[in-house]
């Protein structure tokens, strides 16, 4: 019987469940222990992001963790972590100094730079589910912070030119960034915004500083923006109450490694514009690398991307399960010009359709990713259709069934915000950041 593990249940291809497997659900497992004479936080792999932020951020302490409040920090760091502190603290797994998990034998091991070195290399970055049960991570802790800049800006109802001009105005940008800055933006088209733009980002310094480093975005008409001084916990409260607590949606993943041309970028913009039957939100998302991410070698963890410009996410939104296909075919059919500008995949944004998709979420590590997986997996006991492997052995791919009828039913009366951040201005539901069952993963 194949083997899944889950936490915050946030795959995005459901590889944390399985028809005919057994989902070993860690979610409870979340103490979380604080040493601040060693500069430590040790989490059990249970712990989401948000219980993670109010134990740590509401003792002064920043954490290099990601913006939805549900996801698991263990399969979220285990991946690489990308959040809106990575220029400036690094990827979630930069932070890390101990894993200990389950092996196949029911053995705990610890994993650290000193014990079971390559078993600790491999965990940052592709560590999720290819070699045992993590039960706990030890992160290290980043310096206090008095403050950061919360920064919300959009561009609602706009044109395809502007939109253009976004885009490239964004690369510009990112190209001489403060490393203390880190920006997440979409450009999409949705039911409520119609042709729109937004940015999102933690700044640690000061909002004057923050305006000066965001004049252009500022200067280009934004529909409404906030640049607001507050404490870091605040700021990640704040972003994370815009999340909706499910959605179904399909996406695919790739990084930009240099600059894309005007023409490209119009090419992916004319997608928007076209988006599929049933759609209430097709777009592009992206995440901004660089800063601390890049000072870490490339060959340092498993994670490959390190010199990439940024990640791009492309995703549709659809409400009635109905909509399935369309949606799944929309992000099928557009991939192969998406892949022709970008390179690989990022492993915690997963697509199940990529032709090689070892070597696109971990490129030149692959070959010594599998001889870790060989030594300490060498039966394969954690397996899921995209995980490393060591033979061909049984397994099951988890598709959607009719429980969405019952999900479907939830969002017609939820009024959910498919842009994934609140709008500026608007009161955060701060009921969204709460835990709650997750809703089997499209």
């Amino acid at each position: 019987m194949p083997l899944r593990i889950r936490s915050g249940g946030h795959n995005y291809e459901g590889y944390s469940n399985g028809n005919c497997a057994l989902v070993i659900d860690i979610s409870e497992m979340n103490d979380i222990e604080i040493e601040e004479e060693q500069g430590l936080v040790h989490v059990l792999a249970g712990v989401t992001n948000k219980q993670v932020y109010d134990y740590v951020s509401s003792r002064g302490y920043p954490f290099p963790g990601g913006t939805c409040p549900t996801v698991g920090v263990s399969g979220y760091s285990l991946g690489g972590g990308w959040g809106l502190s990575c220029r400036y603290l690094g990827l979630g797994c930069d932070s890390v100094e101990e894993i200990h998990l389950i092996d196949a034998d029911g053995r705990l091991i610890s994993a650290s730079r000193t014990n079971n070195e390559d078993l600790f290399w491999a965990c940052r970055g592709a560590g999720g589910g290819n070699f045992g049960v993590v039960v706990s991570i030890t992160f290290r802790l980043p310096p206090k912070v008095e403050s950061v800049t919360l920064i919300e800006i959009e561009y609602l109802h706009v044109t395809s030119q502007k939109q253009l001009e976004f885009w490239e105005m964004w690369q510009s940008w990112l190209n001489q960034a403060d490393y203390r800055m880190t920006l997440i933006s979409r450009v999409y088209h949705s039911v409520q915004d119609g042709l729109a733009m937004l940015v999102r980002g933690i700044f640690y310094g000061t909002s004057q500083e923050a305006e000066q480093q965001l004049q252009a975005f500022l200067q280009a008409d934004p529909t409404k923006s906030n640049l607001e001084e507050t404490t870091f916990l605040q700021a990640v409260q704040i972003l994370g109450s815009g999340y909706p607590a499910w959605e179904m949606f399909s996406a695919a993943s790739r990084f930009v490694m240099c600059d894309l041309t005007p023409a490209e970028i119009f090419s992916l913009i004319q997608m928007v514009q076209n988006p599929p039957e049933g759609s209430v939100f097709t777009g592009f998302s992206l995440y901004a690398l660089g800063g601390k991410v890049a000072e870490v070698g490339q060959d340092d963890t498993a994670f490959y991307y390190r010199k990439a410009k940024y990640i791009l996410w492309m995703s549709t939104v659809w409400e009635d399960p109905i909509y399935v296909n369309p949606g799944r075919a929309w992000i099928n059919t557009h991939f192969p010009l998406f892949a022709s500008m970008t390179e690989g995949a990022y492993v915690n944004f997963p697509y199940r359709y990529l032709p090689h998709w070892l070597c696109e979420y971990f490129g030149c590590h692959t070959e010594r990713l599998q001889a870790i997986k060989q030594k300490y997996d060498p039966c394969g006991v954690f397996s899921f259709p995209q995980g490393l492997r060591v033979s061909e052995h049984f397994e099951t791919v988890w598709c959607a069934g009719p429980e969405w009828d019952t999900y479907h039913s939830a969002a017609r009366q939820s009024g959910m915000n498919y842009r994934g951040f609140r709008y500026v201005g608007e009161e955060p539901d701060w009921q969204t950041t709460e835990s709650q069952e997750d809703p089997p993963s499209v």
